[in-house]
């Protein structure tokens, strides 16, 4: 996924010479092709977040598409109050990306995992919110944030489990993919690396309609309205907390649907993780593992010790 991500990038910034790239000390080997191919375009504005999203405004006003690139525990998070004012107010056309989304710098400990960017990053007038869970919702996703010219939040997580679509798709704003068709009566909704859990639940067993949510804001209205009347239960599987992410956005949804499906958030509950460890061990931890979910699927009630 972070290839195809790297390809999308230099793809656009070789047709269009106002795409820049500016990156806080971060991503040099996945830059390597971006920096020989287009080292006019490259800007390495050091650790120094805050000042970098500032230039990204400025060059945004005086005519360019800038690519602000960092670790999702710092961009957004870190420099919230400088996306707010400086970009989403003046509503300017950057595309931010938060590399290493939810667990994936499992090792660094809680200052590197991110847990609570979706809920940021949602929260800020005109900033869409993205989060592909393959390759190819990942150029889908760089395909929609450029041709959108407006403010973008771009989620990265762990991006080495493998396709879920056989082929390209094409996104618009708000857009859901059903990945399995099912009448069983429950769905999943999974987006970013839970989108790879969700099938596998389903290869070994489970039956249940998958829908890939790449987009998170805006939330198709029409396609949820139509899931919440025929499904009994929805689970929503997401490596984020489960406080303001795509769970609470599902949520907030259903609320105003009459006889909607019953809601069930699997994500991070409410609390830092307890030890350092492998991706695998921290997902176990939280309950994110394949057989933690099938468990909470086969009893939704249950409440983990």
């Amino acid at each position: 996924m972070r290839n195809a991500f790297s390809d999308a990038l230099m793809a656009a910034a070789k047709s269009d010479p106002r795409v820049l790239l500016l990156t806080g000390d971060h991503g040099y080997a996945l830059f390597d092709a971006f920096r020989r191919e287009c080292p006019a375009q490259y800007i390495n504005c050091g650790i120094a977040e805050q000042n970098m999203v500032g230039v990204a405004a400025g060059l945004a006003r005086g005519g360019f598409f800038p690519v602000v690139y960092g670790l999702a525990a710092f961009v957004p998070v870190r420099v919230m109050e400088q996306i707010k004012i400086d970009i989403c107010y003046e509503n300017l056309p950057v595309v931010l990306i938060g590399d290493g989304a939810g667990f994936v710098y499992s090792h660094l400990g809680n200052s590197h995992q991110s847990m609570e960017d979706i809920a940021c990053a949602r929260s800020l007038p005109a900033l869409q919110v993205l989060s592909p869970g393959d390759r190819y919702e990942m150029s889908a996703c760089m395909e929609l944030a450029f041709r959108l010219r407006q403010p973008v939040y771009l989620r990265m997580g762990k991006s080495d489990r493998g396709d879920v679509h056989g082929g390209p798709v094409r996104l618009e704003s708000g857009e859901m993919l059903c990945v399995r068709k099912a009448t069983a009566g429950r769905a999943l909704l999974a987006t970013g690396s839970m989108l790879r859990t969700a099938i596998e639940l389903i290869d070994e067993g489970l039956d249940a309609e998958i829908w890939s949510v790449p987009s998170i804001k805006p939330l198709n209205l029409e396609t949820l309205q139509s899931i919440a009347q025929r499904h009994h239960s929805v689970f929503v599987l997401e490596e984020h907390s489960v406080l303001g992410g795509l769970g609470s956005c599902v949520s907030e949804v259903f609320a105003s649907i009459p006889g909607a499906a019953r809601v069930h958030r699997i994500g991070v509950e409410d609390r830092f993780s307890t030890y350092c460890g492998t991706y695998d061990y921290l997902l176990r931890e939280h309950g994110l593992d394949g057989a933690s979910i099938a468990q909470r699927i086969a009893d939704p009630d249950m409440r983990k010790a």
